[in-house]
């Protein structure tokens, strides 16, 4: 993808930091330019809004001592509380480095901006029950508050509440962005998330995804040569319909439907057939399963096509066994419920239940929700950037499904044809508003792609 960031686990954070602390750089400079970044943001956010900064023992409450002298040079009236004397190091020498008192945290008074710096990357139990309620009171009498890295209480690696988070309003990523960041339910929590550079250098196969870069138009192209996507009709007309207007508006050269009865609600570009022939060479995706109802035949005669293939909604619950989708060139596109019947009930964090999906079935697995995820059978994954609430509605996923058929069809890979489809599919719902029905985002494809001229 063309501007995709890099999501580190905390392991993976703690290495790269590492890789710089042994190329030279202190970790007090990390510490320095994290703190930096912090106090930056919060100027930017707030303005002098008078603050409280409540430190931890560890790195993150040093990150916190840093960020509160920065903000008083710039003439904040800032105050600190900390929980306890700071264990390591480096948190020993931020904190010599603020000249100001330090208010045990049980008896801190709250500032109209809070800044939380007691437990970032890393953190593997809850906080103890009076920490926990101290963080909601001082939060409940902020008019504003900022997380250093993590809310303090989540897990960075899989999204959980390892005790009660209470909403922030803005998080600074330090270094890169964690996979916390962008799933359930940590993420609603954290407000808006911005990514601080400290120096560091993150590397790895998990990412946000990012604006994509779609096939260039060619001069002399056609209307197969931009791509034809083959739907399969059920018994819903109208879950096919969205799909396969999905597909047409997301830029496919020439969309056909099989169905045996023919659909009103298509737009005339979209072809209509009462044949379907699946061994044409032209076909650049075949998509099967929205509307599709308890039609197995449907899904068998699509598994038997030598094209790329969307598998989506009914055809996932009729698939059975992952193993079906061995030797195919196929992206699947199950929301929770679809996951478990065909995966089954896997215990680890959703990022590793999409990827052992992936891995089981050799599909890409575009794994659906307010946090979907892009799961590729080599490691990759792609995580989709926050979308609009109201993106929860009928027949949405239909149009999900179409536009990343389009994509396919037009000639990317299955993974990054299904990150460009989520990607879109974010920015069409902004582009449509609240009052959005899945009608409305179809007709809005167009609207989004040109925000990628």
């Amino acid at each position: 993808m063309a501007s995709s960031r890099p999501i580190l686990t905390a392991d993976q954070m703690r290495a790269a930091e590492q890789a710089v602390i042994a190329s030279g750089t202190p970790v007090v400079q990390l510490m320095e330019r994290a703190g930096a970044s912090l106090a930056e943001a919060g100027y930017r956010f707030a303005g002098p809004m008078e603050t409280l900064v409540i430190c931890g023992p560890g790195n993150n409450g040093g990150d916190g001592y840093v960020a509160a002298r920065h903000l008083a040079a710039r003439g904040v009236p800032v105050r600190v509380a900390a929980l306890a004397d700071p264990a390591t190091e480096a948190a020993r020498w931020a904190r010599e480095g603020w000249t100001g008192a330090v208010e045990p945290l049980p008896s801190a008074r709250p500032a109209p901006l809070l800044i939380d710096c007691l437990f970032g990357t890393g953190l593997k139990r809850g906080l103890d029950d009076a920490v926990c309620a101290k963080l909601f009171s001082l939060r409940g009498r902020a008019h504003l508050a900022i997380a250093c890295d993590l809310p303090s209480g989540a897990d960075s690696d899989s999204g959980a509440l390892l005790s009660p988070v209470p909403d922030f309003d803005l998080t600074v990523a330090l270094g890169a962005l964690k996979p916390s960041h962008r799933l359930l339910p940590a993420m609603p929590l954290m407000g808006r998330v911005v990514l601080a550079h400290i120096g560091v250098e993150p590397a790895g196969e998990w990412h946000e995804i990012g604006r994509p870069q779609l096939p260039p138009l060619q001069p002399g192209g056609h209307k197969f040569t931009r791509g034809l996507v083959h739907a399969l009709a059920g018994k819903m007309p109208g879950a096919i319909a969205l799909a396969a207007t999905a597909a047409a508006r997301a830029g496919a050269g020439y969309v056909r439907v099989s169905t045996s009865r023919r659909l009103d609600n298509l737009p005339a570009a979209v072809v209509q057939t009462d044949t379907a022939d699946l061994s044409d060479p032209r076909i650049g995706c075949v998509l099967v399963g929205p509307g599709m109802g308890n039609v197995p035949q449907l899904l068998t005669l699509a598994l038997t096509s030598p094209a790329p293939k969307v598998i989506d909604a009914d055809a996932i619950g009729l698939l059975g066994d992952p193993e079906r989708l061995r030797g195919q060139d196929a992206i699947v596109t199950p929301h929770d419920g679809e996951f478990v019947r065909l995966f089954g009930q896997l215990s680890s964090s959703k990022p590793e239940r999409g990827l052992e999906a992936a891995r089981r079935s050799g599909a890409v697995v575009v794994y659906k929700g307010a946090d979907t995820l892009v799961a590729a059978p080599d490691g990759r994954l792609g995580f989709a950037p926050p979308t609009p609430a109201w993106l929860a509605s009928a027949g949405t996923g239909d149009v999900l499904a179409g536009m990343i058929a389009a994509m396919r069809a037009r000639g990317l890979p299955a993974f990054e044809a299904a990150c460009s489809g989520v990607w879109l599919h974010g920015r069409v719902a902004e582009v449509s508003g609240p009052a959005m029905i899945a009608d409305d985002l179809a007709e809005a494809i167009p609207r989004a792609l040109a925000m990628l001229a």
